[in-house]
């Protein structure tokens, strides 16, 4: 206690007053016993740092009637800071039907949030950059995307949570899961397509999960069918009512850009100039930009008269139609804003983004096993897994778990027990996501996305929390319609191949089984589709060293036999 009456009064929660270093010395040591004593079970030793001490000491002098009031740290600036937190997160997954440009859109929304530097192409050229999202081989050499990604970054005041999400059908349990994690979808439709069937089935889920979804109708630089003809598809086939939040101007070689409704402004945009690389000194939110009123003069020479006339004749149209946009109805899932533009030539991307940031909606409360809810303000931690990811760092051979924070303050060392197991787990090495690169996360709020490391202490679905115990519903899995041995072409890689099936398989992908029958060992790998089993092969050799063969089995169901 002399020893630190000597130095100076320390703060007590950033909120002006302080205590003498002395009392607050002795209600740290305090606190330090109390916590462990708490913590603390059975053959088991609780390490508190001195930090964490003080941070106690802090909390206990807040109902300490000694303590002056100018001290204390009241509990409802923590609850202010909690829903501040909470109303500046937007987490959205991306869906689409395969080549629809929904990994271009994602990195251009990463290139105008701010969060990479240089946008990558799906199918890159020799010394290019690759896609953020598709970090895997298999995903650079084919060009697609074939496992969901989790891309967290700030803009705009917000913090953003994006999960892009496979398209092609074999990798649908994927992408239900992922967006599952999601408080908002943004659907991506090739407009010289429409609506195509991989498109239909992820609505139905986004629907099911009671999302927000905003359309995006993409590559309206190509030949595009009517505008009005893909809103109709969209209120027909889902029965889903649109408001155009902007409007093309022109489609193909004669698209000039878009016509903004909720500020009342022209967007153009000059292909050659937004092309390319930023140079030193240029403002890439402006580049390949103009943007005039709706009454400018020079409105009829930058588009020309014909096309003047024509959007002159679809405002008109628009506002009969018209013009308020329901926010609750959005947020309800009763009504989609529809985006035009152009993920490849940066068309409407920025604006989309801005646009989406003041409608879409802050994290969802949501249900629990036992019927109460939990809301994202809650005090007490909770968040569920919905992904396992094997290798993301090939030098580490790490397993990651991907959560959804729900409710509460995520912070890096705390205890949360699993409600599957009920063992408590310290989650001491927690990572922001972008992508495959990882960094260090100190803490996190409702809506985050937190990558933390599974040595197996994790499965798709559970549910972790601090205090009372609550519990999720279960994320449903997908009947597997495909069966096939997955068999081990060199025996000196036993143990890699033994390794490569544990852990690849462990991420609930692919479901494996095993034959009744002893002499066979080989495992049968079961899946939705055959593209499941070929990203097994290459990952196994990729990241394994093992070549695999599989022989395929004529069976289309598996099922429990009971009794």
């Amino acid at each position: 206690d002399r020893a630190a009456s000597a130095r100076p009064a320390r703060r007590v929660g950033g909120l002006g007053g302080t205590m003498p270093p002395a009392l607050l010395a002795r209600r740290a040591s305090s606190a330090r016993r109390a916590i462990v004593d708490a913590d603390a079970g059975e053959g088991e030793t609780v390490v508190l740092d001195a930090e964490d001490a003080v941070e106690a000491a802090a909390e206990e002098a807040e109902d300490d009637p000694q303590v002056p009031d100018a001290m204390k740290v009241p509990k409802s600036a923590v609850v202010r800071d909690l829903a501040k937190e909470v109303e500046s997160r937007r987490t959205f997954a991306i869906i689409s039907h395969p080549d629809a440009g929904k990994t271009t859109l994602t990195e251009k929304l990463l290139y105008y949030g701010g969060a990479i530097n240089e946008a990558g192409a799906v199918r890159s050229r020799r010394g290019a950059k690759a896609a953020t999202s598709d970090w895997m081989e298999m995903e650079q050499q084919r060009g697609i995307s074939i496992s969901s990604t989790a891309l967290s970054f700030a803009y705009s005041g917000f913090t953003l949570n994006l999960l892009d999400t496979p398209g092609h059908a074999d990798f649908s349990e994927d992408t239900y899961r992922t967006v599952s994690a999601a408080d908002n979808a943004v659907m991506l439709i090739d407009s010289a397509k429409g609506l195509e069937p991989q498109t239909r089935k992820l609505f139905e889920v986004c629907r099911l999960n009671g999302l927000p979804i905003f359309t995006f109708c993409n590559k309206m630089d190509r030949p595009s069918l009517e505008p009005l003809e893909l809103l109709d598809q969209i209120e027909r086939e889902f029965e889903l009512p649109t408001y155009a939040v902007n409007w093309p101007i022109g489609s193909g070689d004669t698209f000039r850009g878009v016509f903004h409704r909720p500020t009342r402004e022209v967007h153009l945009f000059d292909k050659e100039a937004s092309a390319g690389k930023t140079k030193k000194g240029e403002d890439k939110n402006t580049k390949g930009l103009e943007i005039v009123t709706l009454d400018d003069e020079r409105l009829v020479d930058l588009i020309g008269e014909e096309l003047h006339e024509r959007l002159m004749e679809d405002i008109e149209l628009l506002d009969e139609l018209g013009s308020d946009l329901d926010l609750q109805a959005v947020h309800d899932g009763q009504l989609t804003p529809v985006f035009f533009g152009s993920g490849m030539n940066n068309f409407g991307v920025k604006l989309f983004l801005d646009t989406f940031l003041g409608y879409s909606t802050r994290p969802r409360g949501r249900a629990c096993v036992d019927g109460s809810t939990l809301n994202p303000t809650d005090e007490s931690f909770t968040g569920f897994v919905f992904k396992l990811q094997a290798n993301m760092d090939p030098r580490h051979r790490d397993k990651v778990a991907f959560v959804r924070v729900v409710s509460g303050k995520f912070e890096r060392g705390m205890k949360v027990t699993n409600a599957r197991t009920k063992k408590a787990v310290a989650l001491s090495r927690p990572s922001q996501l972008f992508g495959q690169d990882k960094t260090v996360l100190d803490e996190g709020f409702a809506g985050d996305v937190i990558g933390l490391n599974n040595p197996g202490s994790f499965a798709i679905g559970d549910t972790l929390y601090v205090g009372s115990k609550r519990a999720l519903p279960p994320i449903p899995t997908f009947s597997p319609e495909l069966f096939a041995y997955l068999r081990n072409t060199d025996t000196g890689k036993y143990k890699q191949f033994q390794k490569g099936v544990t852990e690849l398989l462990g991420e609930g992908a692919v479901q494996v089984m095993y034959s009744r029958d002893a002499v066979k060992q080989d495992p049968i790998l079961a899946a939705v589709g055959q593209l499941q089993f070929e990203v097994v092969q290459a990952r196994m050799l990729q990241e394994y060293g093992v070549e695999t063969t599989l022989e395929n089995l004529p069976f289309a169901v598996a099922r429990w036999v009971v009794g």
